[in-house]
C-alpha cells in the first residue's frame, strides 16, 4: 500500500502538469491534456506501461511463477530452503508479511493504475481534440487494450485475494473481494478503499472483457504488434471468467466463439514440445503472449536496463548438467558431486509429478561401469567412469517411444542421464540429478529437471549460448497468458457442467490426442471413454479417474493456472496429501481449509488503508 500511496501522489503530479509560476498552475485534480498526451503517439506511450508492468518482479518478471506459484502447486521441489516466504508458499501456510503476497498485490494494482490512467487519458484526449475517423479508431483500440489488461489484473487479484469463488447462480457473491479502483486517485483519500464484494469484482472483470472485445473487434495486428491483445484474447479471458464464476451457458458461448472464429489451432506435438523454450513465438495456439526480449543485456533481465522486456524465471528452474568447467578452467570430471546448474538451479521437478504423468519404472536407477571409459583421457563429463544401467535406460526410452508415459512429461521435464542440454550454447551434455542429491538421503530420488520455461540451450549465469553473448542474462522465451488448449479445456468443463458431457469429453480428447501425436479431430486409441475414465495418474485419488482435472493439470503444468483450479475446485487438502512433503518443509505438507485457499491482504495494506479488512483465518 505504501507503494500505492506513492503512485497516487505521482498521478496527482501527472494531472497537475509541470512546475510553473503559481499564477499559471492549473487544477490539481484535472489531467493536463494541453501538454500530455499531445497526440496519438503520446497516448500509445501511456498504454505501454499496461503491458510492461506484466514483467514486474512481483508478476512474471521473477518471483510470482517460480517462487510463489510453482511451490504452491508443487510442480517443483525446492533445493533452496533459506527463504521463509518461499517456504510458506510450499506449505500453504502464509503470514500477512509474506514477501511475495505483498509484491504481487502491489504489482497487480500498479497494473490497474496504469490501465486506469490510460483509459482516463484516452477519454480526455477525445474530449479535447477534433479527431479523424482513423484517429477515433486508434483511440478505441487503445481503450480496448487497456480494458482487457485491467480485466486480467483484476482477475488475478480476485483469484488470489478474494475470499471465495462464485458458485452457480452467484452463491458466495457477498464474501469479501478486493478493492475496486476504476479511476485514477487524485489525493490520498482516494487510495483508501474498502473491499468490494466478490460479486462486484467479477462484474467489473466481465464488463472490462466485454468492452475490450467490442473495442478490438476485427483488429488484426501487424508483425511488429503481435504481443498486443486482440478481441480473441478478450473473449477467451471472458470465457475463463465465466467458467471461474460457474456461468456455464455464457462460458460455452464465448469459448466456442474463440474456437470457431479466431483462426487459431492446436500446434502439432513436435512444435508444442519446443514451444516453451524460445521457439515458436506467437504460434497458431497463442491468444495472449508476454513478449520477452532474448537479447536483454546482462544484469539478470529485470535487474538490468532491459527491465521492460525481460524476465528471469528460468534462473530458478535451471537444470543441472555434467557439462561445464570449474572456476579454474578445468573440466568437471562427470560425477554427480561435480556438476553445475545453468542458472541458480534452486528447484527441480517434484518426484510425485513423475508418477502422476504415468512414469512407473521406479524411483532409482543403478550406475554401472562405463564400458567405453578411456582411462588415458581420465574422467570428464563426456568420459564418465559410470553410466546408467543399460537395462533401465532401455526401458526408460521405450516408455517414451511406446507412449506408455504421458508425452507431456517430456515437455515439462528432463530425465537425468538420458536428456541433454547445451551448457554453453553449443556443447550438449547429459542432465544430471541436482548437486543437492549427491551423497544425501535423497540420492535415490528421481531428480528430474524442469524443462518448460527453463534454460536448456544456454547458461543464465554466464550468458553463454544466449543471444546477449556474455554476462548474467535473461529468459529467452515468451510466456503464454492464454493459449487455445486452455480454451479447449475450459470449454470442456463448461460443457460437462452444463449437461453436455459428450461435447466436453470430445474437447478433452482433442487436447490429449495432440499430446500423443494423433489427429486432433479424429477418434484415437488414447481417447477417454467417459468423464470418469482412468487417467495416467494411477492410484491418484484426485486425478486418477477425473480426465477434466488431469488434463488441466498435465496440459497447463507449471504455467500458473493449476493453483486457481485447486482453489476453485477446493481440492487443496487432497493435493497436499498426494504430494506428502517437500525438501523445504519439515514433515507433512500443511493445509487449512479455513484459510489456505486465500492469500492474505498484505500487512502493508492493512497498515496504510484504514478501510480494508483482513480475510478470515488471518
Amino acid at each position: 500500500m505504501l507503494k500505492k500511496i506513492f503512485i497516487a501522489v505521482l498521478a496527482v503530479m501527472i494531472m497537475a502538469g509541470c512546475k510553473k509560476d503559481p499564477k499559471n498552475v492549473g487544477p490539481t485534480t484535472a489531467y493536463s491534456t494541453s501538454t500530455y498526451p499531445r497526440n496519438i503517439a503520446d497516448l500509445q506511450s501511456i498504454l505501454v506501461s499496461c503491458y510492461s508492468n506484466l514483467r514486474d518482479q512481483g508478476i512474471f518478471g521473477f518471483h510470482f511463477l517460480p517462487k510463489a506459484l510453482s511451490n504452491s502447486m508443487h510442480t517443483v521441489n525446492s533445493v533452496y530452503a533459506d527463504d521463509p516466504s518461499w517456504n510458506e508458499m510450499t506449505n500453504a501456510n502464509l503470514t500477512i508479511g509474506n514477501e511475495y503476497v505483498g509484491e504481487t498485490w502491489q504489482a497487480l494494482y500498479i497494473g490497474v493504475k496504469n490501465c486506469n490512467l490510460t483509459i482516463y487519458a484516452a477519454n480526455q484526449y477525445v474530449s479535447q481534440h477534433s479527431l479523424s475517423d482513423a484517429d477515433k479508431q486508434t483511440v478505441n483500440l487503445v481503450l480496448g487494450q487497456a480494458y482487457c489488461l485491467r480485466g486480467w489484473y483484476y482477475m488475478e487479484l480476485e483469484c488470489l485475494y478474494g475470499e471465495k469463488y462464485l458458485s452457480a447462480g452467484g452463491v458466495g457473491g457477498d464474501a469479501l473481494g478486493v478493492p475496486i479502483y476504476n479511476g485514477v486517485p487524485t489525493d490520498l483519500a482516494g487510495t483508501q478503499k474498502s473491499r468490494s464484494t466478490v460479486k462486484e469484482v467479477w462484474a467489473l472483470i466481465i464488463s472490462d472483457f466485454k468492452q475490450a472485445q467490442t473495442l478490438l473487434k476485427g483488429q488484426v495486428w501487424g508483425s511488429a504488434d503481435l504481443a498486443r491483445v486482440t478481441e480473441w484474447s478478450a473473449e477467451g479471458l471472458l470465457g475463463k471468467a465465466y467458467v471461474y464464476t460457474q456461468d456455464w451457458a455464457n462460458a460455452k458461448t464465448a469459448l466456442l466463439d474463440v474456437i470457431t472464429k479466431s483462426g487459431k489451432s492446436l500446434m502439432d506435438y513436435s512444435t508444442y514440445h519446443n514451444a516453451f523454450n524460445g521457439s515458436n513465438k506467437f504460434n497458431t495456439e497463442s491468444l495472449f503472449e508476454l513478449y520477452i526480449d532474448a537479447d536483454a543485456k546482462g544484469g539478470y533481465g529485470i535487474y538490468s536496463g532491459a527491465a521492460n522486456s525481460a524476465t528471469i524465471n528460468g534462473l530458478i528452474w535451471a537444470p543441472f548438467t555434467f557439462g561445464g568447467y570449474s572456476s579454474n578452467g578445468t573440466p568437471f570430471n562427470g560425477s554427480e558431486t561435480q556438476n553445475q546448474a545453468l542458472g541458480y538451479g534452486n528447484e527441480f521437478f517434484h518426484d510425485q509429478n513423475v508418477l502422476r504423468f504415468g512414469y512407473s519404472l521406479g524411483s532409482n536407477f543403478n550406475l554401472v561401469a562405463n564400458p567405453k571409459y578411456n582411462p588415458v583421457v581420465g574422467p570428464t563429463f563426456y568420459n564418465q567412469q559410470q553410466v546408467m544401467d543399460p537395462v533401465y535406460k532401455q526401458a526408460a526410452l521405450l516408455a517414451r517411444t511406446n507412449n506408455t508415459t504421458d508425452p507431456r512429461l517430456y515437455v515439462n521435464a528432463m530425465q537425468p542421464r538420458i536428456d541433454s542440454v547445451q551448457f554453453d550454447g553449443k556443447t550438449w551434455a547429459l542432465v544430471c540429478r541436482p548437486a543437492y542429491f549427491a551423497g544425501s538421503a535423497n540420492s535415490t530420488a528421481y531428480g528430474w529437471a524442469i524443462r518448460k520455461y527453463a534454460s536448456i540451450n544456454y547458461n543464465e549465469n554466464t550468458g553463454l549460448g544466449n543471444p546477449s553473448g556474455s554476462g548474467n542474462t535473461a529468459d529467452a522465451w515468451d510466456y503464454y497468458i492464454l493459449r487455445l488448449a486452455d480454451v479447449y479445456l475450459l470449454y470442456a468443463e463448461a460443457s460437462i457442467q452444463g449437461g453436455d458431457a459428450a461435447t466436453g469429453l470430445e474437447y478433452l480428447n482433442k487436447v490429449k490426442r495432440r499430446a500423443y501425436s494423433y489427429p486432433v479431430n479424429s477418434p484415437s486409441p488414447v481417447d477417454y471413454a467417459s468423464a470418469t475414465s482412468q487417467t495416467n495418474a494411477i492410484n491418484d485419488p484426485v486425478l486418477g479417474h477425473n480426465p477434466l482435472y488431469y488434463e488441466r493439470w498435465a496440459e497447463l503444468f507449471n504455467e500458473g493456472s493449476w493453483w486457481f483450479d485447486v482453489c476453485r475446485w477446493r481440492i487443496g487438502k487432497s493435493e497436499a496429501a498426494y504430494y506428502g512433503t517437500a525438501i523445504n518443509v519439515n514433515g507433512a505438507l500443511h493445509w487449512d481449509d479455513s484459510k489456505s485457499y486465500v492469500w492474505p491482504i498484505p500487512q502493508s495494506e492493512i497498515n496504510s488503508n484504514g478501510k480494508i479488512k483482513q480475510s478470515s483465518g488471518y
